[in-house]
């Protein structure tokens, strides 16, 4: 894995980050008459970021991916997905809030922000439970509609097990026991993040019967939402990132859509399930589009090395011209 390794902080570890400066970024917010429809020279999509879990949007590590993007494909604007304005919060809102509510709010800030509001479209860059949380926007609302959109790490088909809470992370600590032994229960499924995609094969039935969110934006349940899967064949391409040795997540082939049996250690990858046979998602569509990518990151989750990133920024994020655009 070459080049320096960008820092995650939270309850998926702590990586070391290289000491070099962080380069500048345009405001958060448009200036003057700064709008992108109104660009002479072509410049790259908005970039917008969900975080993962115990991260938040001001962290270091979060905003040196903007920097690093903005290098690689000058010109890009980068927009860190937030649920509060204040980071504590926004950290705390990881582990605890409604996520069908959160996926709301960010709709909502993104339709209506200054800048990204007028862009005909924008990029998608999810870690960890950022990218399952960012899928959702595109199959819940989409506008602006992303194009591409690249997931780390991320939980697609759920997590079998609880993870340990990070020594420094007292909100996760002090639900631990709760989210573990009522994780079914209206209250953990309205309020406790990681239960609302937590996902046993081995218990089917309580899972769609009483899951808030995982349930719901799969389209497992009876009664299917075809504007998910309208939106999702939307997508220019989904690349989903799994991590070699990632042991967080359980199972780490969640990344995949591919579904796992703790008994027997059998996975089953996407395309033998019946959620990709009969395209509950439109997963199918844009495989047989090429459209759909399964890529490997080497080490364990949320370890990631720069030379990887800037390579998936220059493929996925780069300058995408007028007479395309218009053409998708």
């Amino acid at each position: 894995m070459g080049g320096r390794v960008i820092a995650f902080a939270g309850l998926f570890g702590l990586i070391a980050f290289g000491s070099a400066a962080l380069l500048p970024q345009r405001p958060l917010v448009p200036t003057g008459d700064e709008r992108v429809g109104a660009q002479t020279d072509p410049i790259p999509l908005p970039l917008v970021v969900w975080h993962g879990l115990g991260d938040n949007y001001k962290a270091d590590g979060l905003r040196s991916i903007g920097s690093l993007a903005n290098a690689t494909n000058p010109g890009t604007y980068t927009y860190y997905i937030r649920l509060d304005d204040d980071a504590s919060s926004d950290r705390t809102a990881t582990f605890l809030g409604n996520v069908t509510e959160q996926v709301l709010k960010v709709c909502n800030d993104i339709a209506t922000h200054p800048l990204l509001s007028q862009a005909p479209a924008i990029n998608g860059l999810g870690f960890s439970q950022g990218g399952q949380f960012l899928r959702a926007y595109v199959q819940r609302c989409n506008n602006p509609p992303i194009r591409n959109l690249v997931t780390f790490g991320s939980q697609h088909n759920g997590i079998s097990e609880f993870q340990t809470c990070a020594d420094d992370n007292w909100v996760c600590k002090s639900w631990d026991a709760y989210l573990k032994s009522n994780t079914w229960s209206n209250f953990v499924q309205s309020r406790l993040v990681p239960a609302q995609y937590f996902r046993n094969p081995e218990d089917l039935d309580a899972y769609l019967e009483n899951s808030n969110f995982l349930a719901d934006i799969n389209n497992e349940r009876i009664e299917k939402n075809d504007t998910y899967r309208a939106n999702l064949k939307k997508l220019n391409k989904f690349v989903m990132f799994m991590f070699k040795e990632d042991t967080t997540v359980v199972p780490k082939e969640s990344a995949y859509f591919a579904d796992y049996n703790k008994t027997s250690d059998e996975v089953t990858k996407l395309q033998d399930r019946t959620l990709y046979k009969e395209d509950w998602l439109g997963l199918k569509w844009l495989d047989e589009k090429g459209r759909l990518e399964f890529k490997v990151a080497d080490g364990g989750h949320m370890q990631l090395s720069e030379d990887l990133l800037r390579k998936t920024f220059k493929r996925y994020f780069g300058i995408v011209p007028p007479e395309i655009l218009g053409a998708e």
